[in-house]
């Protein structure tokens, strides 16, 4: 007889979370070992009883599920997390997969869904509902933006303006009023924290950051 996969189930909604355990056990492969509403109770039960997968709401008392996520990662747990919540915000769900979820669906999902999820995470796979798929990569995508994106100082913000105009460090200078040293030790800053060598490099290289259009 095939092992059945053992599940927590963590939700401080009474009637969802009954919901959630009836499609459960409804899955001859699923066995539920334990139900919670309260989020330190989830993690120590997670802890004692190492269940093959907890599904867990993000918004729970006492300790929230991105808490648990980390808690998880920390303490080494072998127990994949299934994220069921109402939110759909891309941040959130990046922020749960960063924290260590295995996979990330709303309460939208349907039982058979549901409990599918819970099977593949616990054979080892991704799991990321439809619905949320465009905010997740429009998250990554804002985030990757955002990492390459150095802060500048007003004044080399109008340099790296100017020397993408194709504007020497003289004239530059001139139409900043401010010697020809000057500019180039502002040059020389953006340089560094655009990791590039020269000014073609640099033009290129904010553009791709968004510093400039």
């Amino acid at each position: 007889m095939t092992k059945r996969l053992r599940v927590l189930i963590a939700d401080d909604h009474p009637l969802y979370r009954d919901g959630i355990a009836r499609a459960v056990r409804e899955r001859p492969e699923l066995q539920i070992v334990a139900e919670t509403g309260d989020g330190r109770a989830a993690l120590e039960a997670i802890r004692e009883l190492t269940p093959d997968v907890a599904v867990i709401d993000l918004s729970l008392p006492t300790l929230g599920g991105i808490e648990i996520l980390n808690a998880v990662r920390r303490y080494r747990l072998p127990t994949q997390v299934l994220v069921l919540s109402a939110s759909t915000s891309g941040a959130d769900v990046h922020a749960a997969m960063s924290a260590g979820a295995a996979g990330y669906v709303t309460k939208r999902t349907d039982r058979v869904a549901l409990c599918d999820a819970i099977t593949s995470v616990a054979r080892g796979q991704a799991v990321l509902g439809r619905d949320l798929q465009a905010g997740f990569l429009d998250e990554v995508r804002a985030r990757g933006r955002t990492e390459q994106r150095p802060a500048l100082t007003r004044r080399e913000a109008e340099v790296l303006r100017l020397l993408a105009d194709g504007h020497s460090a003289p004239a530059i200078g001139r139409r900043l009023f401010l010697a020809t040293a000057t500019v180039k030790t502002h040059l020389a800053h953006l340089y560094e924290k655009l990791d590039v060598g020269d000014r073609a490099a640099c033009v290129a290289q904010a553009m791709r950051a968004g510093l400039i259009e």
